[in-house]
């Protein structure tokens, strides 16, 4: 399956540079995976395209302001770094520019803390692939609340604003940090909003997974099946576990909010095969595209992708890569908003 059956030509001025004041103002593209019929919504009208006793099924991971900006301690040179997935030991798996000047060995500082010395110290343990690193850091405190201080949220490079209020780069139900990216499906929400679907006897399950490099590298091979995904941390917790096995049980839909809520309850579904879903947790690397047979996610909310990206393979194995690439046409034509604070897509 070649990579370039999921290219599209899309505008730049379609590309959402900043949210929209009000999380719940996006519009809204229904496709039926059944009939391919299309429909032109907005966000709230989601009420309407529910019904109850289906399960809504969110990513409650909280992004880390993640991009740090610093300098070889040697020569005083700029540097950026942004943190991917913590190791254990104040040692962290990174993103590193310019890549060619962070080599293993090398000391980084970050910050001031008013006397001249940095307030965040680092070496660079390991070289990895494509300006991947292994950094092992050095302060006093506590390292979350300097990171706080001293980190940038790491928006997409396709982001060119600034972000003013950084809460618009996460979920209003985020709990658990640890992403290096937004499951930006979820950022539609509003506390009322969900509360409106509760009441219509919608219930809300909760899984957590940390986006990781994944979302930062592109495909870099011509067919799809050569892809290899990086692995991102997921956790499950009993509670949750028992919603999604009465849904099931009772053949409730399951709404899965983004692809990373998607490809959670797939690693859980495949990790339990026919048996009751538990409580659990681990890696997951799943690579969803066309010919994958979805075990647990019935429906899917989410955003409008990149081309030629792991997620708009994702979106076409649930609908059908011609109904998916005929929707995004369609969308591109009445300009809709696309990618992390775009509008939305739900595919039922």
């Amino acid at each position: 399956m070649n990579v370039d059956w999921f290219d599209f030509e899309l505008p730049e001025r379609l590309i959402a540079q900043t949210p929209l004041p009000d999380r719940t103002a996006s519009r809204l593209l229904a496709l039926n995976k059944h009939t391919g019929e299309i429909t032109h919504n907005t966000f709230t009208d989601l009420e309407q395209l529910v019904q109850a006793g289906d399960v809504l099924v969110l990513n409650n991971t909280r992004v880390i302001p993640a991009r740090l900006t610093g300098m070889k301690s040697d020569t005083g040179a700029k540097i950026e770094l942004l943190l991917l997935k913590q190791l254990g030991d104040d040692r962290w798996e990174a993103l590193g520019k310019p890549a060619k000047r962070l080599k293993a060995g090398t000391a980084l500082s970050f910050g001031d803390d008013g006397n001249g010395n940095p307030l965040l110290r680092a070496v660079i343990e390991q070289e990895g692939e494509m300006g991947g690193r292994t950094i092992r850091f050095e302060y006093e405190g506590i390292f979350q609340e300097l990171l706080d201080r001293l980190g940038e949220m790491p928006l997409p490079p396709y982001i060119k604003e600034r972000l003013e209020e950084r809460e618009r780069y996460q979920t209003v139900y985020s709990r658990h940090a640890g992403s290096a990216a937004a499951p930006t499906a979820g950022l539609h929400f509003t506390d009322e909003f969900l509360q409106r679907l509760q009441a219509k006897g919608v219930k809300l399950a909760y899984v957590t997974l940390h986006v990781g490099l994944g979302t930062f590298r592109p495909m870099s091979v011509e067919l799809v099946e050569e892809h290899e995904m990086h692995a991102e941390y997921y956790e499950l917790d009993e509670h949750n576990a028992q919603i999604l096995n009465e849904a099931k049980q009772s053949g409730a839909r399951i709404i899965a909010v983004g692809t990373t809520s998607s490809r959670t309850l797939e690693t859980v579904a495949a990790r339990f095969e026919d048996q009751p879903i538990q409580a659990c947790n681990g890696w997951t690397s799943i690579f969803i595209f066309p010919g994958y047979k979805f075990k647990l996610v019935n429906a899917l909310l989410t955003n409008f992708h990149l081309p030629k990206s792991t997620l708009v393979m994702l979106v076409s194995a649930l609908a059908g890569r011609d109904a998916v690439m005929r929707a995004y046409e369609e969308a591109i034509a009445k300009e809709y908003r696309f990618f992390s604070f775009g509008d939305a897509m739900f595919i039922y």
